[in-house]
């Protein structure tokens, strides 16, 4: 891979995004690599929790523009199929049965904010910052904008979709947008203190099916929502996991997943 590596560390899996000369610029090249980087720690067994982190001064600046550019000349249909992969890159994120948790050491700006939405949890350093600029260019968030919403609200996603302004670390904490603030010493640290004792904790099975969840019961009626929440929960309780968290807990014995 040109853009992206991978490697596992006590069960988290590192995806760690490669073109710092581009500060992370999403072309398609990049798109597609970090989509099949996701689909290999999906797919890998070793790997429990995922982080996405970045080598370069900014986490993601977006689009490359002279991407962009090239796009102008495709016809509609192009056009679509482009913006088609990169919908599939998020969703892929955003329902990947792994939590994902971005580290950002640097801005995130456009899609590369759009990245850091779609991930389960966000910690980044103080000088961060977050943006959907696209409206400064012409250009929509459109793709991220169903995600967003979801997250914050409609009324702090209006604020930020349609400004197109910046905002720090602190404020995208109190927005919702991320988890935490740690320091660029610290940082690299306490994450993976976080996913090691998520890794440890937590039942993978349950980790997968309360995000399928999550991603369900918002868009059904509350008695649908119900009923289904109801099947999963009858369903968990003859799960492997269910039964040996059960009985651990019954004989007051340490578990570690």
């Amino acid at each position: 891979m040109q853009f992206t590596q991978f490697e596992i560390k006590s069960r988290i899996g590192y995806i760690t995004m490669n073109r710092p000369e581009k500060r992370n610029a999403m072309n398609r090249q990049f798109v597609d690599e970090l989509r099949h980087t996701f689909e290999t720690a999906i797919s890998d067994k070793t790997c429990k929790i995922i982080v996405l982190k970045a080598n370069s001064p900014a986490f993601c600046s977006g689009a490359d523009l002279e991407y962009l550019k090239e796009l102008q000349q495709f016809t509609y249909e192009q056009n679509l199929e482009d913006s088609s992969n990169l919908k599939e890159l998020f969703l892929l994120i955003h329902s990947c049965p792994k939590v994902v948790i971005a580290q950002i050491e640097g801005h995130a700006l456009a899609g590369g904010c759009g990245l850091a939405t779609v991930c389960d949890f966000g910690f980044a350093v103080p000088e961060a910052k977050f943006g959907y600029t696209e409206v400064k260019i012409g250009f929509i968030p459109a793709i991220v904008m169903v995600f967003l919403i979801r997250k914050i609200g409609e009324g702090k996603a209006r604020e930020l979709l349609l400004t197109g302004k910046s905002i720090e670390a602190q404020k995208a904490v109190n927005f919702g947008l991320i988890n935490g603030i740690f320091t660029k010493e610290t940082i690299e640290s306490e994450v993976f203190l976080f996913a090691e004792q998520l890794a440890g904790l937590a039942s993978g099975q349950s980790l997968a099916r309360i995000k399928e969840m999550i991603g369900k019961v918002q868009d059904m009626p509350l008695s649908e929502a119900l009923s289904y929440a109801a099947e999963q929960n009858a369903k968990a309780r003859a799960t492997d996991d269910c039964i040996k968290g059960i009985e651990y807990f019954l004989n007051k014995k340490d578990l570690n997943w």
